[in-house]
């Protein structure tokens, strides 16, 4: 998971008829987003904005109503233009495509899944999974043979020829995951797709969502407004607030390392049990060693990347301090119970 498939930088969208005008005074005077508001009525809905997702990887953007979150995934297949900034997906420079180009590029390698799905009423199950393939100008044999594959990813074989007002909220959720799956693109953006859902059948989608992203390998930007969710499905997450991305990391960072009191305050009720690693809170085992000269020889010895609540299973069962390995079976940390206990309450031993 190396390539870099997806690149945004210093991306910026305001909105207004005055942007232009906003946009240089924002270079030239460092303007702020109230100051453009009062000075040209234009709304700065994304600033200054910078990342990069890797193949395979499934990239969460996070914030509040508001935030720009939603805004900045429609950036990346233009159904927003930027106004500055470089948007570079799969190697082609978005900004530089128009017309069939830009519609070939939609069509064949971005799929997009929104919180409302839009499924055609009057279409079957099995038609509106093989939209995409219908308008790219398929024949029908395959349309429907590829609507059958994707269908079965998503568990719906057996619905084929129902219509969307007989499915539950769930179910024509999955439908719109197999409709973004029929056109096998190599970029999935995902706007909220679950977020209306009751909780256990968000979690089910999670799981199916999860589960598909690793067999297909498809890259995912995923917007989400629940850190929770973030947190579940994502390899790293951005936090945005006000247009501005304000921290980029893995669950882990975010849930340790918080840049600022805003990311302080979201994470502040999420369970660290299964987000933290022992190579996060582990002391360092020569330290350890000097400082305590304690035998270490019948210590239990577990993985660098060993959960918390796999950690505290293991102290319930031995009085001796943990031994952490590197990926090579080297000891590299220790870990005791006082070090376990100050890695759950957030503080480091």
């Amino acid at each position: 998971m190396s390539e870099d498939v997806i690149i945004l930088e210093n991306v910026w969208k305001i909105f207004g008829d005055r942007a232009d005008e906003a946009m240089k005074a924002i270079e030239e005077r460092g303007l702020g987003k109230p100051e453009v508001l009062a000075e040209f009525a234009c709304v700065v809905g994304i600033a200054d904005c910078s990342f990069t997702v890797k193949r395979g990887e499934i990239f969460c953007v996070m914030g509040l109503s508001g935030s720009g979150k939603s805004t900045m995934v429609r950036h990346l297949n233009r159904l927003i233009e930027p106004t500055a900034g470089k948007i570079s997906v799969l190697g082609q420079d978005m900004m530089a495509l128009s017309g069939d180009k830009l519609r070939e590029m939609r069509a064949m390698h971005l799929g997009m899944v929104f919180q409302h799905m839009a499924l055609l009423p009057h279409r079957t199950v099995r038609d509106n999974v093989a939209f995409p393939l219908q308008v790219r100008g398929e024949p029908k044999s395959k349309r429907w043979e590829v609507s059958q594959r994707c269908l079965e990813m998503v568990n719906l074989d057996g619905y084929e020829d129902r219509f969307p007002r007989e499915l539950s909220g769930g179910m024509q959720q999955r439908v719109g995951l197999a409709r973004a799956l029929a056109s096998d693109p190599e970029v999935l953006l995902m706007d909220e797709p679950f977020s209306a859902l009751d909780p256990l059948i968000r979690r089910q989608l999670q799981d199916q969502f999860m589960a598909l992203s690793a067999e297909l390998n498809k890259t995912t930007v995923f917007i989400t407004h629940d850190l929770d969710e973030a947190i579940r499905i994502g390899n790293r997450i951005a936090i945005m607030k006000d247009g501005r991305i304000v921290q980029i990391g893995t669950p882990e960072d975010i849930v340790t390392k918080p840049a600022d009191d805003y990311v302080r305050d979201f994470v502040e009720g999420i369970s660290r049990l299964k987000l933290v690693f022992a190579h996060t809170i582990m002391e360092d085992i020569k330290s350890y060693k000097v400082a305590r000269g304690e035998d270490l020889s019948k210590s239990p010895r577990v993985s660098h990347d060993t959960d918390l609540d796999h950690l505290i299973d293991i102290t319930t069962e031995t009085d001796q301090p943990i031994v952490i390995q590197d990926d090579d079976g080297k000891d590299v940390g220790v870990i005791n119970k006082t070090t376990l206990l100050k890695g759950i309450q957030g503080g480091k031993a």
